[in-house]
């Protein structure tokens, strides 16, 4: 479209024809403050908190939603648009649980600061506000209806991002509420637990299950032997948390985690190499039957299963496909199964007596470690889950100083992990960790791809594909696979799973493996990532993983020392009969 000139506060600008207000206002270098507007979702137009005055019209325009026009003669903050704004606030305050202090929110809440910048500190339409309204029942996500203010940003996530589409406005007039079919709640309805709801809602009306409590207990306890793992995306997430700028922060975030009281620092990421090496090998096992013996009853693609809010996505949505499914548990519950078994023989301890933390960038962990089929070990294998967020406030109210705590590793047996381990973070990582092994396992050869970088993996298109011939002569016992050309296809988001998923059910997708990762971005846009999240936020930290890769000197999961010495001590082989005892399982078709 050509550009027109248009002009804001006395400034004429030339912007592209067809964007609207709020956008050349941002263009312009002019902040107008919003609720219901997210750059991930549609536009709504309901919080009216944008309102701008245009010269020659008779109402004020809601700037997210009206379009530019040529000469069109804009004022941000006339007196008649900041009296507007500040009614509006009060409106929604007047109907708000204000009790900021007791709200997970507090300090980072959009309606809260927008309070501050417009200076309100009496409110004429004070009322009653809502009584809090807290569900209790969901292993993830938690409401608190007294704290919403109908921005529908959460309704729009869960349809257009997540199709799950299990919240709703309901009711009528100061009646209405954002609820579920029949107020089952999210525990009764096919909610996903992913938290992508709580990383848009501008103030404290949903949230996380917290167990910090229960931790700080445990900590405390001289009796338990507190064992805690931490997942990718946290360590390129937890000094955005902390408010410092988005990177690489494993070495603080293991000290300050130490400085905690756990009894032993690790790493998840030693698991997401070992989910690998089982996933890869189930993988090649799959091709195997499919291309040698003809097996009419092999299901393929082969799709991932890490990722806990895709696997009860597809347990409620497409149940015929869980078949699909690898068998391999998630990193989290393969960690906390050889927590159990495993490190308690290294350790001496009595699995009885330890206590299996993970600190995740999801809250459909939380659901997760709950499922009954997770005890493989004999005991709950993850008995509690954090947050990125929740390991935040533990380090503030603890008063590490995280910026300045000098740097510490891991500790042993299940702390060394491999690059592959880490990009598991990132949309495309899983994928990408899987073919550097099994390409070198059935090829003898490295992938070739410069400086191992599957770059068509990688990205933030919805859904990615690629496709890698195999050479002619291949590894002893894999003769099957040369010359083939394997085609794979990567989604983020539940709504490109739905896409693929419908393309697979209707024997349209011909691809031999699909990553699948719940949330945009994959990991490091996981529901319990730092709040806000954007486009832009996830890739500054999808860089971070990807420069704390390359950084490393094991990039190729088989080639962690630590997972060798597993396998050579305990596990004996992949998909060896101990492997299938703690590391696989099975899924649940569920109701839609």
């Amino acid at each position: 479209m050509p550009n027109i000139s248009v002009t804001i506060n006395g400034i004429t600008t030339s912007v592209r024809e067809g964007v609207t207000v709020l956008e050349a206002c941002e263009l312009a270098g002019v902040e107008i403050p919003t609720l219901c507007y997210h750059p991930d979702l549609s536009l709504a137009g309901n919080c009216r908190m944008c309102l701008v005055e245009v010269e020659g019209w008779r109402t004020l325009a809601i700037a997210c939603v009206t379009p530019v026009t040529p000469n069109m003669v804009i004022h941000t903050h006339s007196k008649k648009v900041r009296k507007a704004r500040r009614t509006v606030l009060k409106l929604l305050l007047a109907n708000h649980n204000v009790n900021c202090p007791e709200c997970e929110r507090n300090r980072n809440c959009e309606l809260q600061e927008l309070s501050e910048k417009h200076n309100i500190t009496t409110n004429e339409y004070q009322t009653t506000p809502k009584p809090v309204s807290v569900e209790e029942v969901s292993p993830g996500v938690m409401r608190d209806n007294s704290r919403c203010i109908m921005c529908t940003r959460c309704v729009r996530t869960c349809e257009e991002l997540q199709s799950v589409a299990v919240i709703k406005p309901v009711g009528r007039s100061a009646e209405i509420k954002i609820s579920t079919f029949m107020d089952r709640g999210l525990d009764g309805v096919a909610c996903a637990q992913c938290g992508q709801c709580i990383n848009r809602c501008p103030t404290g009306a949903l949230f996380e299950t917290s167990e910090v409590r229960q931790i700080w207990e445990a900590l405390e306890d001289p009796e338990k032997f507190v064992v805690v793992q931490t997942a990718p995306a946290v360590r390129v997430g937890i000094a955005e948390a902390l408010g410092l700028p988005t990177g690489r922060s494993t070495g603080q975030m293991v000290a300050s985690i130490r400085g905690l009281g756990f009894d032993r620092v690790l790493d998840t990421d030693f698991s997401a190499d070992l989910t690998i090496i089982e996933e890869g090998h189930e993988l090649i096992g799959r091709l195997g039957q499919a291309l040698q013996a003809g097996d009419p009853n092999v299901h393929l693609p082969m799709i991932t299963s890490c990722s806990p809010g895709w696997i009860k996505f597809i347990e409620h949505k497409y149940p015929h496909l869980l078949s699909n499914l690898s068998t391999c548990k998630s990193p989290q519950q393969m960690f906390g199964a050889l927590v159990k078994t495993y490190l308690a023989e290294k350790e001496g301890i009595d699995p009885a007596n330890i206590i299996s933390v993970s600190i995740m960038p999801c809250t459909a962990k939380k659901y997760e470690k709950e499922r009954p089929e997770m005890n493989a070990s004999g005991y709950k294998d993850v008995d509690y889950v954090l947050t990125t967020r929740e390991l935040a406030s533990m380090i503030e109210e603890a008063g590490i100083d995280f910026e300045h705590i000098a740097e510490e590793k891991f500790d042993r047996w299940m702390g060394h992990s491999t690059g592959a381990g880490v990009i598991f973070g990132a949309t495309g990582g899983v994928m990408e960790a899987a073919l550097r092994t099994a390409y070198e396992v059935v090829t003898g050869h490295e992938i070739p791809f410069e400086g191992l970088n599957v770059t068509p993996v990688r990205g933030i298109e919805g859904i990615k594909e690629a496709a890698i011939t195999m050479p002619d002569r291949m590894a002893d016992g894999f003769e099957f696979l040369a010359g083939v050309t394997l085609k794979v296809a990567v989604a983020h988001g539940l709504s490109n799973a739905e896409r693929l998923m419908k393309k697979v059910s209707a024997g349209e997708a011909d691809y031999h493996f699909i990553e699948i990762m719940a949330c945009p971005g994959g990991c490091l846009g996981g529901g319990g990532q730092p709040i806000p999240t954007s486009p832009e936020i996830r890739r500054k930290r999808a860089e971070a993983i990807y420069a704390e890769d390359a950084a490393l000197h094991f990039r190729k999961s088989h080639a962690n020392p630590e997972i060798q010495l597993l396998y050579a001590e305990y596990l004996e082989k992949p998909l060896g009969h101990k492997s299938h005892e703690l590391l696989h399982t099975t899924y649940t078709p569920r109701k839609d």
